[in-house]
């Protein structure tokens, strides 16, 4: 019997230093994130990455979901406030914990913010 034990890593990145291209263009965001995730020891199989329209003065977002065979990643930008929230979960946190966080490390760094809030969350039952 499988057991669902799965780690749930959540970011949210506030006044990100990164050039402004990394919060509005799923062209350069796409590659980088799949890249990202199989340098971390993950296997993409499959991405979404969409541009929401402006909201008021400047670009819009990007809202974007990598599939991992292990489960996946999503992430969200705001250009105007220079933010940007990220999730990565991985369904066997055994196998693949040092993995998600090694993607996470990698993601927050990229949009270099000037403060993050972090969290963790165990999935699943424990036993």
């Amino acid at each position: 019997m499988h057991r669902m034990q799965g780690l749930h890593l959540t970011a949210d990145l506030y006044r990100c230093r990164c050039d402004a291209a990394w919060l509005t263009d799923p062209q350069r965001l796409a590659p980088w994130c799949v890249e990202a995730t199989r340098a971390a020891g993950l296997h993409p199989v499959d991405q979404l990455f969409h541009v929401l329209p402006a909201d008021g003065p400047g670009a819009g977002g990007v809202t974007a979901t990598v599939l991992l065979a292990e489960s996946h990643v999503c992430l969200h930008t705001w250009p105007l406030e220079r933010a940007a929230t990220l999730d990565v979960y991985v369904s066997d946190a055994a196998a693949h914990a040092a993995q998600a966080r090694a993607l996470m490390d990698a993601l927050v760094q990229r949009f270099a913010p000037e403060w993050t809030e972090q969290r963790s969350l165990d999935r699943g039952d424990g036993e």
